[in-house]
């Protein structure tokens, strides 16, 4: 399986790569992106010679002949990215959010199928053991059928680390922010749009694709700063309410060390409840018939649930289809949610979910 990875916007495309490169059948043909510097560590980590590096993605895509291309700009451009690409005739992993609208998110699932190649989404929190055995469960009918979905998302802020969570100082995350795409609206910065896909898409996920009704949201604004930092948005289903909390600013990162409130999910059911939180070794359980929580050991993840490449290429082999928050059918649902929180918070006041 030839992969290139085009557009280096988003730190997760070297994340992303060293799962290519770490899988047994894939190789990496090529790197492409305007800015040489950005892919420096890439070539670097992943011993890409440099008649495969490109600027030009169009040579790059007729020289390198990938099966499958990476793809990680700004959310805004998600839609533009697909559209360039798609011509090509190749496979598409977009890195979420899935888009900065519904309407570009249509516009990338109408530019693959138009070429008959498939598209995903990835979104790391579906790589989490515990998030993985609370969907298990819920599947098993453990906790009855679902009825709330809670989700705190976030960490310290996009620029504190780069791939393979490496750390950046406070000196240069501050010299970065007035030119980081992360916070310019017309780029589709904001903490709702980096990090209420997760809540929504997951959220749908463990609600097994039941669509919403309503959405009311509020963000926060802060002098100086553009975009939003902390989104609060409660979700009306035909069940109950959901609340998803998206926050750039938690007091720790939560892979490093778990912030107060924890980051992850607490889903309640008609039998019962699970809380799932963001890395963690175990995950809370009740049930009617044993309602003192007692901790569950997470599923230890195999072959070919412990990432999205591993995951992609294995349903392109085997025609298995694409399943879960990656399928286009659950993201879509999930940017149908961040869409309508988005007018909520612009317009405040509540809004029908949008179509």
């Amino acid at each position: 399986m030839k992969i290139a990875g085009i557009n280096f916007d988003h730190f997760h495309m070297g994340d992303l790569l060293r799962y290519a490169y770490e899988h047994p059948t894939a190789e990496i043909v090529a790197i492409c992106d305007e800015h040489p510097e950005r892919m420096r560590s890439a070539a670097e980590s992943f011993h890409i010679q440099s008649d495969r590096i490109y600027q030009d993605y169009r040579q790059c895509l007729e020289e390198s002949k990938p099966d499958l291309v990476i793809l990680c700009p700004a959310t805004a451009k998600h839609a533009e990215w697909v559209e360039k690409v798609a011509p090509f005739r190749v496979h598409m992993l977009v890195e979420k959010p899935f888009a900065a609208s519904l309407a570009e998110s249509d516009r990338m699932i109408r530019a693959a199928r138009e070429f008959g190649k498939q598209l995903v989404v990835n979104w790391p929190l579906v790589w989490v053991p515990a998030h993985r055995t609370a969907k298990r469960l819920i599947d098993a009918g453990v906790i009855g059928n679902v009825s709330e979905v809670r989700h705190y998302g976030g960490n310290r802020g996009p620029l504190y680390h780069l791939a393979d969570k490496v750390e950046v100082s406070e000196a240069e995350v501050l010299a970065q922010k007035p030119h980081s795409w992360f916070y310019k609206k017309t780029h589709g910065g904001g903490s709702l749009l980096d990090y209420m896909g997760y809540g929504s898409t997951l959220g749908t996920w463990f609600h097994n694709g039941k669509i919403p009704i309503e959405v009311t949201t509020v963000v926060n604004e802060t002098p100086g700063v553009e975009v939003d930092e902390h989104s609060i948005s409660v979700v009306r289903y035909d069940v109950g309410l959901s609340k998803i909390e998206t926050r750039w600013g938690t007091f720790t990162d939560p892979w490093v060390t778990q912030t107060q409130p924890k980051c992850g999910f607490e889903i309640i059911g008609t039998d019962g409840t699970i809380s799932s939180y963001d890395y963690a070794d175990t995950i809370g359980v009740q049930t009617r018939k044993c309602p003192t929580i007692h901790e569950v050991p997470v599923d230890s993840l195999a072959a070919p649930t412990q990432n999205p490449v591993q995951y992609f290429i294995h349903c392109l082999e085997s025609g298995e289809p694409i399943t879960g928050p990656l399928s286009l059918e659950i993201s879509r649902i999930g940017q149908q949610i961040v869409d309508t929180a988005v007018i909520s918070a612009r317009e405040k006041r509540t809004v029908p979910l949008v179509k």
